[in-house]
């Protein structure tokens, strides 16, 4: 409620106040006069009229004083002011260059791998010759033969102790190689010799043999006899 309201009405208030006691002093001198009427021996007047007259007083002084008094005006409640959100200013991000290293090239050795005693250029070996028992020669059952073949050292290396001819595969005949006395250089040819038995059932037989060097290694072009048992 207003300041002004407040003044309003506390003014229409007195002057009710002031009304109601000027009708309460008017009800309190009739009443004395109504007592002394009576003592006196004059007609009684009419009660209800006078209550009905003092009320419809009231009732009009009540009504004047309503409409002095000037209605106050609703009241108003005034905005608060609002909190303002301050805008976050939009902040640009420069990237940052990021250095790519470039591996440099490292030289990187090469190894040139030297001859070995395996190599097939340094141990190789080729046929040449069957100097003796030609393929296909009968044999009796468990008859003792000796094959020689002749062959070349093709390889760069000298064929020296712990060279030999190996048994491979096919039928063994119970073969044993003759070792190799002398050395033998590359380009140079000797004769390899294996002592034989022939079995002693009947039918055709072939043993396949090949050098080995120190290394127990097998090199060179195979080797083989060829017989008919009857």
């Amino acid at each position: 409620m207003s300041l002004m309201g407040l003044c309003l009405s506390g003014t229409y208030f007195s002057s009710t106040m002031k009304k109601l006691g000027i009708f309460l002093s008017f009800l309190a001198i009739f009443f004395s006069a109504a007592c002394t009427s009576a003592n006196d021996a004059t007609p009684t007047t009419d009660v209800n009229a006078i209550y009905t007259m003092a009320a419809k007083t009231v009732v009009a002084e009540l009504t004047g004083t309503a409409a002095v008094v000037t209605p106050t005006q609703p009241l108003t409640s005034t905005p608060l002011p609002q909190e303002t959100t301050a805008t976050p200013v939009p902040t640009s991000t420069v990237p940052t260059a990021t250095p790519t290293l470039t591996p440099s090239a490292t030289a990187t050795a090469t190894v040139t791998p030297q001859a070995s005693p395996t190599d097939e250029f340094c141990d190789n070996a080729a046929w040449v010759a069957d100097v003796s028992v030609q393929d296909g020669t009968e044999m009796a059952p468990g008859q003792a033969f000796e094959k020689t073949w002749r062959i070349k050292n093709t390889g760069t290396c000298t064929w020296e102790a712990g060279y030999k001819i190996a048994f491979g595969y096919g039928e063994n005949m119970n073969g044993q190689a003759r070792a190799i006395n002398t050395p033998v250089a590359p380009n140079e040819e000797i004769e390899v010799t294996v002592v034989f038995s022939a079995p002693l059932a009947a039918g055709t037989y072939q043993s396949y043999w090949r050098m080995v060097n120190a290394a127990g290694i097998n090199f060179g072009e195979w080797l083989y006899v060829d017989i008919v048992v009857r």
